[in-house]
């Protein structure tokens, strides 16, 4: 089954035969994090980077913003039977879809990056692969049975991301 993730939304699933989806990550992240052995996943579409600049909006909507997004992603995988210690973790999008490139208060993407590296830093969390910046959009979707991630970019190119199946990375947990 095809769960599409919305804008400021977020989806898991332990279901091998279901896949994951979210369409224009323009200056928004897709954040997956996937475990190997547990075959379970989850992927989140993240807006901005800090939920103080609307504390209201945050409590109705955490997974428009990264720093109340992120810790959700990973407690509703730990909550399902995922181990932080074998999670995959990958992020796409992160583009400045206008070009302005010099000024850094309308550069979203990469201020919602640099925030998501931080988190992760701070809790241990390292990244396996990533597709970030330029200023195209993309489509994230991760399969569930093999962890496999894979970009559609401005709806044409396809590429694999990561792979939990083939990456030799991965190979240690299965």
């Amino acid at each position: 089954m095809i769960h599409t993730v919305g804008l400021a939304d977020m989806k898991i699933s332990s279901s091998k035969e279901d896949i994951i989806i979210t369409h224009g990550l323009g200056s928004c992240l897709g954040i997956t994090v996937y475990d190997p052995l547990a075959h379970i996943g989850g992927m989140l579409h993240v807006m901005l980077p800090f939920s103080n600049i609307d504390p209201e909006r945050a409590k109705e909507k955490p997974f428009m913003f990264v720093d109340t997004g992120l810790p959700k992603l990973f407690i509703s995988c730990y909550e399902m039977g995922a181990s932080k210690d074998r999670l995959i973790v990958t992020v796409c999008g992160g583009a400045n879809p206008l070009g302005m490139s010099n000024n850094k208060v309308f550069n979203i993407g990469e201020r919602n990056f640099a925030i998501l590296q931080k988190l992760l830093d701070k809790n241990n969390v390292s990244l396996a692969a990533c597709d970030i910046g330029g200023t195209q959009s993309r489509t994230m979707t991760l399969e569930i049975a093999t962890g496999r991630v894979s970009l559609k970019i401005n709806g044409y190119e396809n590429k694999v991301l990561f792979d939990a199946s083939t990456d030799k990375s991965a190979q240690v947990f299965k």
